[in-house]
């Protein structure tokens, strides 16, 4: 399966792959993770600095509505990480089309912040039952058109609608982005990186019963990957509590350090080394968040 098409240029490259090839423990970085949730409320200081000590570089926290683009911005500033703005699919029904006012203004007001990396978290979801998806569609491709307005990648939400997704994606073309949680085919797989998108991987692949994910996790050449967590959700094998444990008060919380240790285990999946994976998907982020890497290189930033 081919490379996505990169954009930008041979000075970019230069910079990313120095940024993730620094000496020292492996970098990486969790491009999808919610840290606003309310899981984190009690202890999301300590969370960011176990992410740090595990050697993740950086933190893209996406918004889910209009409700949290503030917060997710603090966040990013308090942390020294970066977010994105956008809608959610799973949101849309209680969305206004004042929403969509709310987040261009949003985005122009903040045009010049170089830690919003991306419109997100955005795109379509076939799974829930009763999601207006007339409604979807509409908020999905608005906010599209804003990512083209404003020369932002997006961040995509994708849940059993791969082709619908990918039609909007062709009529609309967009700067690049990622693919958030994919689990569809290699065919689909390809589809995406053909219109210049990564693919975002994470603890689904640690599941040896994730046979799909997996196959296109060995399949895909190294340059389609990025990882994330999707913290608080989508935890690792073991972090994972049967139903029964659940009930009992077990907590399945997924959290950014756990992306070393998913990293570890789909570079062993791929045959590669942990450097080399870790290395590879931290200059892929970068090439498809450009902002990334000034955010790397200035981490004492406030």
């Amino acid at each position: 399966m081919a490379p996505p098409p990169s954009a930008h240029s041979p000075a970019d490259a230069a910079a990313a792959d120095a940024i993730a090839r620094a000496p020292g423990q492996p970098t990486w970085i969790d491009t999808h993770c919610h840290l606003d949730a309310a899981e984190f409320d009690a202890d999301r200081d300590a969370v960011v600095e176990r992410a740090r000590a595990a050697g993740i570089g950086q933190i893209v926290i996406p918004a889910v509505d209009a409700g949290n683009f503030e917060r997710v911005r603090e966040l990013a500033h308090r942390h020294r990480l970066a977010y994105a703005l956008g809608i959610h699919p799973m949101c849309t029904d209680r969305a206004s089309p004042g929403d969509l006012d709310v987040l261009r203004d949003a985005l122009a007001r903040h045009a010049g912040d170089p830690r919003l990396v991306a419109v997100g978290e955005i795109g379509l979801d076939h799974f829930i039952e009763g999601l207006d998806r007339e409604r979807q569609v509409a908020m999905f491709v608005a906010q599209l058109e804003l990512a083209s307005e404003f020369g932002l990648p997006v961040l995509l939400h994708v849940r059993r609608a791969v082709d619908s997704v990918l039609k909007h994606l062709r009529r609309i073309r967009q700067v690049g982005g990622f693919a958030h949680a994919f689990n569809g085919s290699e065919q689909q797989a390809g589809a995406f990186v053909d219109l210049g998108f990564r693919l975002g991987f994470g603890g689904a692949v640690t599941f040896e019963r994730a046979l799909r994910i997996r196959r296109v996790g060995r399949a895909l050449a190294q340059a389609a990957i990025v990882m994330e967590t999707d913290s608080p959700d989508i935890p690792p094998q073991w972090r994972y509590r049967t139903a029964e444990a659940r009930a009992a008060g077990a907590t399945m919380r997924n959290e950014p350090a756990e992306l070393a240790s998913i990293g570890v285990e789909l570079a062993a999946l791929r045959g590669e080394t942990v450097e080399a994976l870790a290395a590879a998907t931290t200059a892929n982020a970068i090439f498809s968040l450009p902002r990334l890497a000034g955010l790397l290189t200035r981490a004492d930033d406030a």
